[in-house]
Parts: C-alpha cells; sequence; structure tokens
C-alpha cells in the first residue's frame, strides 16, 4: 500500500500522457482543457488503492481509474452546460470558453473515450468492467435528471433526495472502488462489499459537500459560501429545516427560496440562521457521520486484514472532516 499522495501522484503523471493533441483541435482541446482543470481526483485515487488492497497492482488499474476520471469530467462539461455555470474549479466552463455546441460534442467524445479505455484489459476484465460502467452510467444520467425535476417540486421529500445524491454521486465512487477490485481479480462478494463502503462513503461526501456549500470557509472550500441557498437548490439541510421548523420559519423558508435577489449575503444569512436554530445543521453533520460508519460496517465482511481496512478507515474519517 502506498500514501493517497503517491496514487495521485501516479495517476497524474498517466493522466498527463494521455494527451490529444490531434484533429480536429475544437473536439480534443476542450477534453484536455477540462481534464487537466484540476480536482480532488478522488474516484480515480480509490480505484488504484482498492486494486493494491486487493493484492493487485495498481498500475494494471490506471486505464479503469482514468476511465473513471474521464466519464467525471464528461459529466461536468454536460452538467456546466445544463446549470449554465461560468466557472468550473475557478476556470471558465468549456461551453463559455468555446460555446455550447463544442462543450456538447467534446463531452460524448468524452463518454466514448471512457469506454475504450477498457479495450487495454483482456476479455473477461473488459466485459465485467463495461457492464459495470453501463450500469453506473444510467443511474447518473437518472440522478442528474431527478436533480431538474427537483428544482420545480416543492414536495421533495428525504428519502428522494438521498436516492438523488446516491444516483448522481455516490454510485460513481462505489464503482471506482469495484473496478480496482475487478481488475485485481477479488472474489464478487469482496467485490460488492466494497462497492457498498464507496457508495455510503459518497453519500457522506456530498452531504458533506451539501453542508460545506452552507457552513464552510470561503477561502478554504474554493467556491463561493452559499451558493446552493442562492440558487434555491433543496438540498439535505433545507429538507430538514423544512421538517423541523415551526410553521413562521417553514414560511420565511419558503418565501426565501421563491427569490433571487442581486445581492443575495442577507438571505444567505438569514437561511443559515434557520438551518442552525431549527437543528438542521446539526441533523446534517449527524447524516455524514451515520452514512460513514455504514461504509465502516461494509469493511468488517471484507476477506482483507485488518490493517487494510483501517487504513480505508482513515480515509473515510479523513473524508468526513475535510473542509473543502
Amino acid at each position: 500500500m502506498l500514501p493517497i499522495e503517491e496514487y495521485h501522484r501516479h495517476f497524474i503523471t498517466y493522466l498527463n500522457q494521455y494527451s490529444h493533441s490531434k484533429e480536429p483541435v475544437n473536439l480534443y482541446a476542450p477534453i484536455d482543457y477540462i481534464l487537466h482543470l484540476g480536482g480532488k481526483r478522488l474516484r480515480p485515487i480509490l480505484t488504484l488503492m482498492t486494486a493494491d488492497i486487493f493484492n493487485g497492482s495498481f498500475k494494471a488499474a490506471l486505464d479503469a481509474a482514468l476511465s473513471i476520471e474521464v466519464f467525471h469530467n464528461f459529466s461536468l462539461v454536460h452538467d456546466d452546460i445544463m446549470d449554465g455555470a461560468p466557472l468550473r474549479r475557478g476556470q471558465s466552463t468549456v461551453h463559455q470558453k468555446w460555446d455550447v455546441n463544442t462543450g456538447i460534442l467534446s463531452g460524448d467524445a468524452m463518454l466514448i473515450m471512457a469506454y475504450q479505455l477498457f479495450e487495454n484489459y483482456p476479455p473477461q476484465t473488459f466485459q465485467t468492467l463495461v457492464t459495470l460502467f453501463s450500469k453506473t452510467a444510467i443511474e447518473v444520467c437518472e440522478g442528474q435528471q431527478y436533480d431538474i425535476d427537483f428544482e420545480t417540486r416543492a414536495d421533495v421529500t428525504i428519502p428522494e433526495y438521498l436516492k438523488m445524491i446516491e444516483y448522481k454521486t455516490a454510485v460513481l465512487v462505489g464503482a471506482a472502488m469495484k473496478m480496482g477490485a475487478i481488475v485485481a481479480h477479488a472474489k464478487p462478494q469482496d467485490q460488492n462489499n466494497i462497492f457498498n463502503f464507496g457508495k455510503n462513503l459518497g453519500i457522506a461526501f456530498q452531504l458533506q459537500d451539501d453542508y460545506l456549500d452552507a457552513f464552510g470557509d470561503t477561502e478554504s472550500f474554493g467556491k463561493q459560501v452559499g451558493g446552493d441557498i442562492i440558487e434555491n437548490k433543496k438540498t439535505y439541510l433545507y429538507l430538514k429545516a423544512l421538517e423541523f421548523s415551526n410553521e413562521r420559519d417553514k414560511d420565511v423558508l419558503k418565501q426565501l427560496y421563491s427569490t433571487a435577489p442581486k445581492e443575495g449575503s442577507a438571505k444567505i444569512q438569514t437561511v443559515k440562521q434557520v438551518f442552525i436554530s431549527s437543528g438542521a445543521a446539526e441533523a446534517t453533520k449527524q447524516a455524514i457521520r451515520d452514512y460513514t460508519n455504514r461504509a465502516f460496517s461494509d469493511l468488517e465482511s471484507l476477506q482483507i486484514s485488518d490493517t487494510k481496512k483501517q487504513l480505508l478507515k482513515d480515509f473515510g474519517v479523513q473524508l468526513m472532516h475535510r473542509t473543502v
């Protein structure tokens, strides 16, 4: 097993070799641009780490890790178009730097390229990876559609929201880990258990993201705090605040989430106060702990050493206490 930083270094080295300086430039330049904008690289690191955990070669998992990263960035390109987002990781989004048509086409190409990377594996491994990848990819699309639907619904429930983040975010984390297990030829039961670990960790990760969007530090979080509030996103915090609040605070919250003021600082401050006073902020932190603990319980049935289980637990704890 290597330190997380080493998996990251190996992956970035491999990613940097994966350039597409070929014609037509306006198809491939946006792909190189988005792939090198940075980011946590959480998913590919998990693929490499999992291959190592099941006594495989992490280097053999590099193509699977790269496929996950290419797919993730493909989804970001198309998400940014749907959201009309001007910035991604502090830089211009692909459709802003080029145009919408280029963003759509380059994103389409990235989805195909993600599949092509599996061609570097033997037939049986290829088939298993592609089957998992296809199932995961369609679930990510379903999660995105749920997210879009929720924008115009006033009756979103907490179970519906949790299903949305499971599909949109968490299944890709689970799949990243299961791919590492597949490449390492782990037993099917271990493959499924590591997927569940990753999925539950992914839900905790997204809930933490919701929390940090409201209560994180602007400088360390890397984007405007309160962005979800400004955009009236019905996050776990918001849904819990509606559940816990008295009628007056519910009305205040619903009224604020029907507005789009030019200057949003007062709206953010008022909503955050309701999140705290209602108990929604604390309930969200508890949900993060609960899903992290669910992930840890998934580790118990894995046929790996206690040392390796502890490494995965340490990684989960690190994610739970992150500030970015």
